[in-house]
Formats: structure tokens, C-alpha cells, sequence
């Protein structure tokens, strides 16, 4: 006879299914794949200082390789924004990878640093190679721009943190300079405000394009309204461009005192990062302005004081020089369009930038 402990023995549970990373939406060999795509990119932007390549769990640099005797680092970081929803909505992915190098060179350069290497993260929802690739090549061109190495990176494939088309991205740059050489020094009354020009609206303000683009009816494939030839996704997706090249070769010829990188706050938010509390920085609008702005005003019905406070309005670097003539010819000789845009003035109490922009001026 059985024991009462034996009656009624219980069915073995069913078996349970069998899960892997891959179930759970992450592709680990996609991810690995990726990395041999980058290989290539990455060593075409080595220069000297680097040691060693990808697949390290860290990049090491050698300063003193590099020709530094007493550096100082110097190190930045941004991203792109919003306007990667536009590289999302249009499939257009190949120049945010040069607008994330350049958020993040352009800001060292103004503090006097070389730029020496990049890193960059790339989150998504589901890993694409074939855009990932198209985005990092874009990372790559523009560490060449800007002399620096890529260096290394981290891409994260995050099912449920992103919609499997969505991404962001995350740009690191670390650069030097002697430590005699550091910028801001000795900006005076007198001294002369250059304006490198930009590409259109770079980097910065695209909550504010989108929500114009809007309420046009307009779709990212129809002509631009301000770009003859251009689709309204491709005018607008204009890469920032990078200053690095030109604005090292006026500061190493001795001709510079002071830069400011034009992004978010426009030039009243960003040039008296470099000026004393003593000065203000009196601006001129009679600069040529890419007609991406006048669009954007007129179409926005976007007052002149809005539009200098949120874009560069066609000013993508100011630099600060007392030899504005040796200066522009320089800066010129390296490709860039220059314009004087004001002056250095005397100005305890008063706001840090004035600019006499007339009636009419964007449109």
C-alpha cells in the first residue's frame, strides 16, 4: 500500500522556452560586425600620439609624442540634438556624424587646445549596420576635418529605452594646449570682432526649425522654400562646419586674443564667455546671412532678437583680434569668409552685446 506522501505524485512541469540576448532585441554579432566596419574609419583618422587601435578596453595617447612640452588638457562634450530627428525622418544619415565632431572641436579650439581625439557614443533601439556605418563614417570625416583621431567608442542597442529606428548620439574630445598659450588673454577696448560664416543653422535650435517646418505642410522631400536645387530635409540637414584648421593657424601666428563658438544663445549668449566685465562686445549686423534665416523668421514670424538669441544668424565663430586686416587675410587664405561684425567698447553696467541689427535685417 502507498504512503499518504506518495498519492496523487504531481506532472513534471512543462518545460520552459528557451531565451537568449537576441529574444530580448539585442544582436550581439551585429554589434561585433559593426566594429570591424569601424576599423577601417577609425585608422584613416590616426595621427601622431596614438597608440595602439580599436578593441582595447581603453585609448591610450602619448602628449609627449605629439610635440607637447607643458600641456594643459582640455576636454569637451555635446551632442546634436534635435536635428537628429530629421536624419531619422529622412534617411539622410551621413552628416550628423560631422556635426557631432564639430559641436565638440569647435569648443575646444576657442580655449587655444589642438583637438587630439574623439570618442563617440551611439545608443539605438535596434542596431541597423548599414545606417550605424553611415554614421560613424560621418564621425570620421569629421575627426579628419579636425585633426584629431578616432579613437574609440561605445554603441548600446536598447530595445524599449529607443523605437527601433531612433538613435542618439554623444561625441567626447580631448585636446591640448601650452600652457602659455591658453585663450582668452589680453582682449582690449579697440580690438576688432571677426565673423567666420557658418552653413546655415548648424547644430543648434532645432526644437524650433521643426515646429516652423511644421505648420508649413511642407515634407522633407519637397524643393527648400530658401535652397534652390536642395530638398527642404538635405538644405537643412547642412553639416556645422569646423573651424579647427583655420582658427589654430591665426592662433599660432600670434594674431588671435580671444574666440567664441556661436552655438545655443546666439552671439549675445556666447561672446562675453571671453569678455571681461568691462567690456561689451558692440555688433553690426551687416554680415551675410544664409537665407535659411530669413525663411525661418519670416516663416515663424520670429522677431530679430529671438532669432540672434537662438541661431547663429550666420556667424559661426567670432574671434577677437587687435590685427583684423593680417587676420582676414589669413583666415581667408584658409578658405573661410570673413566679415567684421563690431568692435570692443568700454561698458560697465550695460549688457555684454549690443548689436544694431536695422528693420527688415533677416528678411
Amino acid at each position: 500500500m502507498k504512503s499518504a506522501d506518495n498519492q496523487g505524485a504531481c506532472t513534471p512541469p512543462q518545460a520552459q522556452s528557451r531565451f537568449d540576448y537576441s529574444t530580448a532585441g539585442v544582436d550581439i554579432a551585429a554589434g561585433d560586425a559593426l566594429v570591424e566596419v569601424i576599423k577601417p574609419l577609425a585608422r584613416a583618422t590616426k595621427r601622431t600620439g596614438v597608440i595602439g587601435g580599436l578593441g582595447g578596453f581603453g585609448a591610450l595617447f602619448d602628449l609627449k609624442a605629439a610635440g607637447f612640452r607643458d600641456p594643459v588638457l582640455v576636454s569637451c562634450t555635446d551632442g546634436v540634438g534635435t536635428k537628429l530627428k530629421i536624419a531619422i525622418e529622412t534617411g539622410l544619415h551621413d552628416t550628423v556624424g560631422v556635426d557631432l565632431v564639430a559641436m565638440c572641436v569647435n569648443d575646444l579650439v576657442v580655449q587655444g587646445a589642438e583637438p587630439l581625439f574623439f570618442l563617440d557614443y551611439f545608443a539605438t533601439g535596434r542596431l541597423s549596420g548599414d545606417h550605424a556605418r553611415v554614421v560613424i563614417a560621418g564621425i570620421a570625416r569629421g575627426c579628419r576635418e579636425a585633426g584629431c583621431a578616432l579613437v574609440g567608442g561605445e554603441t548600446a542597442e536598447m530595445p524599449g529605452m529607443y523605437a527601433d529606428k531612433d538613435y542618439d548620439l554623444a561625441g567626447f574630445a580631448v585636446g591640448a594646449a601650452e600652457r602659455g598659450d591658453l585663450l582668452p588673454r589680453s582682449v582690449a577696448v579697440g580690438d576688432t570682432i571677426l565673423g567666420l560664416s557658418s552653413t546655415g543653422v548648424h547644430s543648434n535650435g532645432f526644437s524650433l526649425v521643426r515646429h516652423i517646418i511644421g505648420t508649413t505642410g511642407l515634407s522633407w522631400t519637397d524643393p527648400a522654400p530658401f535652397a534652390p536645387g536642395e530638398t527642404l530635409g538635405r538644405a537643412v540637414l547642412r553639416p556645422t562646419r569646423i573651424y579647427v584648421r583655420s582658427v589654430l593657424r591665426l592662433h599660432r601666428a600670434g594674431l588671435l586674443k580671444a574666440a567664441a563658438h556661436i552655438t545655443g544663445g546666439g552671439l549675445p549668449g556666447n561672446l562675453p564667455r571671453v569678455l571681461s566685465d568691462d567690456m561689451v562686445a558692440a555688433l553690426d549686423a551687416s554680415w551675410p546671412v544664409p537665407t535659411v534665416f530669413g525663411w525661418l523668421a519670416k516663416t515663424g514670424g520670429v522677431e530679430t532678437a529671438e532669432m540672434l538669441r537662438v541661431f547663429n544668424c550666420g556667424v559661426g565663430m567670432a574671434l577677437i583680434v587687435s590685427d583684423a586686416d593680417a587676420a582676414t587675410g589669413l583666415l581667408q587664405a584658409e578658405g573661410e569668409t570673413v566679415s567684421r561684425i563690431g568692435v570692443i567698447e568700454p561698458g560697465v553696467g550695460s549688457a555684454a552685446v549690443r548689436i544694431d541689427a536695422p528693420a527688415g535685417w533677416l528678411h
